[in-house]
C-alpha cells in the first residue's frame, strides 16, 4: 500500500491566496510563495496550487508565483486552473510546476489529458473533477468553471474515463462538502477509489484530524487535502500525521 499523503491546496486569486465556503464567500488568507514554504518546512507531502482568476493578468501572475515558489520548496507541486493547451502546461511545467491540473478544459477537450500524457508522462496529469450529487440521479455530477456549470456527465463514468486516456492522478473535490469542515464526503470519495486504480486526493470538508483517518480507511482515498483548516492554523500538517500514525495509517 502506498504511503498516505497529506496535501495543503492554495487557491489564488490575482496573487493572492483565497478560501470560501462551497466555492463562494472568498476571503484573503496570505502570500502563496510564503505560505509554500511555511508548509514545505511543516512537512507537507506536496502542495496544489489552483488559479481561480480566469483573466489574462491571473494567467502571468501565476507563471511568476510558480517561478517564485519553485525556488522556496523542495516538494512536488501540483498547479491548475485556465490551463487549456500542451503549450500552457509546458510554461507552467518549465516554471518549476512537477504536476499540471486539469478540469474544465478537460471536460471542453478530453483528448487533451492524452496529449499532456504522451508529451510529459502520466504522472503530470491531474485531473481535478469538481462533483455534486444530483438528487434526481442518486449519483454525483460533474461541473466545470470553478463549480459554477453543471455538465450533465456522470462523475464515475467520467473518473474512469480520465483514467482510461491517460490521467495519473484524480483530484476529487466534493462541492457539497467544500468548506463545510464536516469531514470528506466518504462515500463519494470511496466510489471513485474502488474504481480507479490511480491514485485519488480527496478534498472537500477536511475540519478535525480524524477526517483524515475516515478518508484513508473508509473513503479509500491516496491523499487529503485541505486548505482552510491550515491556512488559518486550526490544524497543522504535523499535528495530522502524528494522529494518523497513532492510529496505524501509513504515511509519508
Amino acid at each position: 500500500m502506498l504511503a498516505k499523503r497529506i496535501i495543503p491546496c492554495l487557491d489564488v486569486k490575482d496573487g493572492r491566496v483565497v478560501k470560501g465556503v462551497n466555492f463562494v464567500n472568498l476571503r484573503d488568507a496570505g502570500d502563496p510563495v510564503e505560505l509554500a514554504a511555511i508548509y514545505d518546512k511543516e512537512g507537507a507531502d506536496e502542495l496544489v496550487f489552483l488559479d481561480i482568476s480566469a483573466s489574462v493578468e491571473g494567467r502571468a501572475t501565476m507563471v511568476e508565483v510558480v517561478r517564485q515558489t519553485a525556488g522556496e520548496i523542495t516538494i512536488p507541486f501540483t498547479v491548475g486552473g485556465g490551463i487549456s493547451s500542451v503549450d500552457d502546461m509546458k510554461r507552467l511545467l518549465r516554471a518549476g510546476a512537477d504536476k499540471i491540473g486539469i478540469n474544465t478544459a478537460a471536460v471542453r477537450n478530453p483528448q487533451l489529458v492524452s496529449d499532456g500524457a504522451r508529451k510529459f508522462g502520466s504522472q503530470c496529469i491531474v485531473v481535478a473533477i469538481d462533483a455534486k450529487f444530483n438528487s434526481e440521479w442518486g449519483e454525483w455530477e460533474v461541473f466545470t468553471h470553478g463549480g459554477r456549470n453543471a455538465t450533465g456527465i456522470k462523475t464515475l463514468e467520467w473518473a474512469k474515463r480520465m483514467e482510461e486516456l491517460g490521467a495519473g492522478e484524480i483530484l476529487l473535490t466534493s462541492m457539497d462538502a467544500d468548506g463545510t469542515k464536516d469531514g470528506f464526503d466518504l462515500k463519494l470519495t470511496r466510489a471513485v477509489s474502488e474504481l480507479l486504480t490511480i491514485p485519488v486526493i480527496a478534498s472537500g470538508g477536511a475540519g478535525k484530524a480524524e477526517h483524515f483517518y475516515d478518508v484513508f480507511t473508509e473513503g479509500k482515498a491516496d491523499a487529503g487535502l485541505a486548505a482552510t483548516i491550515f491556512h488559518y492554523k486550526e490544524l497543522t500538517i504535523q499535528g495530522v500525521k502524528d494522529d494518523l500514525k497513532a492510529k496505524g495509517v501509513e504515511i509519508r
